[in-house]
């Protein structure tokens, strides 16, 4: 293989492989078919670039060589499967040439994929892993240590989402415009999910995982660009805004950094702009919505530098979210922000309306918050019982250690 061959083809393989793969999926009709051509294809590739040259459209040529692979395999295996024949003469008579296959065909492929592994028919667990499998190209392995389960675990519901997507018959399809904003929720929502569990992880050593951060920002930037509707971009601000703190919210040793000590420097300048502009964009488009809002929240925050915040705005656009999306950890948040604006009083009792109606009751940040503010008001042994409390609920390594320091602190 000659050298230019074979880094052309190491490049497509490892960032196209997945719009390849999106596109071999509609024209086969399911995932381990098309999983089967994208092999063929790249071994074809191997085989064929080095002695040809690298065609004037790799994406196209990978499709067209994906395709009349499964082709020839399906009529290998027709003395078995009698329907195989008939698959393999439809697909053989609609084959386009690589010519034909364009940047929007190729985009549009990508889009119908990440709505078809988002589809409210699946469960909420198995969206996410096929999505981060199919779309994303996350190993089984990966998922499994992302989200604190076994290989086999992930490996199932991966097998049983795409049975239940092979057995109902679920349409690989952009839904049509009378139900995209529903399904854009379902889209939405797991790309936050596993921003989420990247931007603060649920347990283990550390406070991040920033792989799996830029896969969900990755995802977002992805929706933008298919799909630029309000929700989509405010959702890729939110991630970009918050993701520019990564590098201040721990410190050299691992530990956790709240906010006010966090070193502004460390913040990454260039995603809090092009966040900012995003929110911009998102609101001058019209009616905005959750992702939007919290975004702006955050805008808020990163324009500041700690002593200039906005403390109305912010409190204002949290009884904007709460409107749009009510929620106890949006209330919770609130709390927090009416404590800066009006003293570490008044967010208390904000906090204690919220477990008073019994919600948050097992969510270890509530009672940290109310600790950290019970300790800026001087009440400390009731400050000291909060941390407890939340030490209790914690599973996640730094937070139980800024915690047992809080308690050193107070004790």
């Amino acid at each position: 293989m000659s050298a230019a061959a074979g880094i052309t083809l190491e490049t497509v393989y490892r960032t196209e492989k997945r719009r390849v793969l999106a596109t071999l999926i509609r024209l086969l009709g399911g995932f381990e078919r098309a999983e089967e051509a994208l092999h063929d294809a790249f071994a074809a590739a191997a085989e064929q670039w080095p002695r040809d040259g690298v065609p004037k459209n790799p994406l196209a040529w990978l499709v067209s060589a994906g395709r009349f692979k499964a082709i020839d395999r399906m009529r290998r295996n027709a003395r078995h499967d009698a329907s195989l024949t008939e698959l393999a003469m439809r697909l053989e008579t609609e084959a386009a040439g690589p010519d034909e296959m364009d940047e929007q065909t190729i985009a549009d492929d990508q889009l119908r994929l990440i709505f078809t592994c988002c589809h409210p028919a699946l469960p909420a667990d198995a969206q996410t892993a096929l999505t981060l499998r199919e779309v994303c190209g996350l190993t089984t392995e990966e998922i499994a240590a992302a989200f604190l389960s076994s290989a086999p675990t992930i490996a199932q519901r991966i097998v049983r989402a795409k049975s239940k997507i092979r057995d109902e018959k679920i349409p690989y399809e952009t839904p049509e415009k009378a139900e995209l904003a529903e399904r854009l929720e379902y889209v939405l929502r797991v790309v936050y999910l596993v921003f989420n569990e990247g931007y603060a992880a649920s347990s283990g050593a550390s406070v991040t995982r920033s792989d799996l951060s830029a896969e969900a920002i990755r995802l977002g930037r992805l929706l933008v660009a298919l799909l630029p509707d309000p929700e989509a971009i405010g959702l890729l601000a939110l991630m970009l805004l918050h993701d520019s703190r990564r590098a201040a919210r721990t410190g050299t040793d691992g530990s956790v950094v709240l906010f006010d000590d966090q070193d502004r420097a460390l913040w990454n300048r260039q995603q809090i702009e092009e966040g900012t502009a995003l929110v911009a964009r998102a609101f001058a488009i019209g009616e905005v919505g959750p992702y939007a809002i919290q975004a702006a929240i955050a805008a808020e925050h990163a324009a500041s530098n700690g002593m200039r915040t906005d403390w109305n705005r912010v409190v204002s656009l949290y009884d904007l979210l709460l409107r749009a999306q009510p929620s106890p950890v949006a209330e919770l948040n609130r709390a927090a922000a009416v404590a800066m604006r009006d003293g570490p009083g008044e967010g208390i009792k904000l906090i204690e309306a919220i477990f008073a109606r019994g919600e948050l009751a097992d969510y270890y940040p509530a009672h940290s918050a109310k600790g950290e503010l019970l300790r800026r008001a001087g009440r400390t042994a009731e400050a000291v019982a909060s941390f407890r409390q939340a030490l209790k609920l914690t599973k996640q390594g730094p937070a139980r250690d800024f915690i047992e320091k809080r308690l050193a602190e107070l004790s």
